[in-house]
Formats: structure tokens, sequence, C-alpha cells
């Protein structure tokens, strides 16, 4: 009779996780959720600007003779929610340097015992 693959899998006993690599493993997975909320928090940011954009379009289609006090505003709102975005960006780009500086060291030693790889990517 085949084995079928099921309840075969036994853990490498080579294999060893010490505490330090533990506490990377652990660093690894808090800084990629922190990546994952940020990119949550840049598509709502994302979202906002082009609602502002469109605002200030829809705005300066409108008789240009008439003053319209609310279109300085949105774009003083759009440009800073622009540069909360860039600080979003570089924020990411940190922590994902970060995270390659860990998954390198684990993936040295474990290699493919490990993965730190995300479904999406």
């Amino acid at each position: 009779m085949a084995a079928t693959g099921k309840g075969t899998f036994q853990p490498d006993s080579d294999v060893h996780i010490s505490y330090e690599d533990q506490q990377k493993i652990n660093k690894f997975a808090r800084l990629n959720a922190k990546v994952d909320d940020f990119k949550d928090e840049l598509k709502v940011k994302q979202n906002d600007v082009k609602n502002l954009e469109d605002a200030v379009e829809e705005l300066s289609l409108t008789d240009d003779s008439e003053k319209i006090p609310y279109l300085k505003s949105l774009e003083e709102a759009k440009t800073k929610k622009e540069n909360e975005m860039g600080e979003l960006l570089g924020k990411i780009d940190e922590l994902k340097s970060q995270m390659s500086t860990l998954k390198a060291h684990l993936y040295g030693k474990f290699g493919s015992h490990i993965n730190l790889e995300n479904e999406e990517e």
C-alpha cells in the first residue's frame, strides 16, 4: 500500500531554533504586520486624495468669475494627504529593509524549513 502523504509529515530533528532565532522570527512577524497596517492606511489615504482631487476638479469647472472659498483648503488638504502618503511609503521601505536583513539571516540558517513570504506576494 502506497503512502498517501497524509499524516506523514515529521519535523526535521536536525532543525534547532534557538531563543535568538525565535526572537528574530517574532520580530519579522511584527514588522510584517506593521507593514500590512501601513499599506492599509496608505490605501485609505490614496482614496482620500482621489476624493479631494475629484472635489477640486468639480469646483474648478464652475464659473471662474465666482470666488470659491473652499478650493484652497481642499488643495491644502490634498497636499497634506500626499505628504502623509510619502511618510508612510518611507516607513514601509524602512521596515522592508529591516525585514530583508532578517529574512536573509533566517533563510541562510533554516533554508527551506522556514517560509517568510506573504501569500499575496
